[in-house]
């Protein structure tokens, strides 16, 4: 775990050096399209480390049809911690992504995010418009629909908000959500850096079918039928299915049947 902090430490800084000059120099498409690819290499490398020391072992096959797709989209996982955008981009080689402006200013990775051009949700109007034209452009777009991470009393999300839907209309391009499940809660929002978690952890990342917004649909009603489909599958049974917080106080409607109780993940499963 300490080498896994090193790596961000050392890579975000060295990548922030590199790309501010590159942001002065170089044309503005050329310099986005090294960005990305510098981050996606990056994040790709780290992934690899997780899993040679045993660290993460991490199922992220269902999202390699996505380098093979044609056309723009919008990639919208649940937020279940903070580095869930790591691995998602891990496998994309050019993702455009949406984020807090304050990473913009993080010595460790806003050099890399400017360079790349990813875009921030200071100005919701602004990155509604400044996403929905790049889309135009067939890029893909990676957007967390909840706008921050998974609350630790939520069940399955938060209630999510509606710039994915507003994007979405205005672009006019389709919705696949990926349904984030882990065996522990590491990194979740509140989760101290110095708290050690169970491990090995252990990820499923699962690529749903297109959400496709319908001719007249409003961006509320959107913004409904996607958390329906997000609540609906992050609530099957699962073995990484999302369990209460025992921190936490119970919340009425939160309590799990018996009927519906997932067994404990036994020894040696690895996904």
């Amino acid at each position: 775990m300490l080498g896994a902090f090193a790596y961000w430490g050392i890579a975000g800084l060295l990548i922030t050096a590199v790309s501010i000059p590159l942001i002065l120099i170089l044309p503005c498409a050329v310099a986005k399209r090294l960005g990305r690819g510098m981050l996606h290499r990056a994040f790709r490398l780290f992934v690899r480390y997780l899993r040679a020391t045993d660290l993460v072992h991490a199922d992220l096959g269902s999202l390699d049809v996505l380098k093979d797709e044609q056309g723009p989209v919008i990639i919208a996982p649940n937020h279940t911690s903070l580095w869930d955008a790591v691995f998602v981009i891990s496998k994309l080689p050019q993702p455009i992504c949406i984020m807090k402006e304050a990473i913009l200013k993080n010595p460790f990775l806003g050099g890399g995010a400017r360079l790349a051009g990813y875009i921030p949700n200071s100005s919701p109007a602004k990155m509604v418009k400044t996403a929905a034209a790049a889309l135009e452009n067939g890029g893909q777009l990676l957007l967390f629909p909840e706008g921050t991470r998974t609350r630790r009393e939520a069940r399955w999300i938060n209630p999510l908000r509606g710039g994915c839907a507003l994007i979405a209309r205005r672009a006019g391009v389709p919705v696949r959500p990926v349904f984030i499940r882990s065996n522990t809660r590491f990194l979740e929002k509140g989760w101290p850096l110095w708290r050690k978690p169970e491990l090995p952890i252990r990820l499923s990342f699962e690529l749903g079918e297109p959400v496709v917004p319908i001719e007249g649909e409003s961006a509320h009603d959107f913004t409904r039928r996607l958390e329906d489909i997000f609540e609906r599958n992050l609530s099957r049974a699962h073995k990484l299915r999302r369990q209460a917080d025992p921190r936490s106080s119970p919340l009425p409607g939160l309590e799990v049947p018996a009927s519906e109780a997932v067994a404990e993940i036994p020894p040696g499963f690895r996904l």
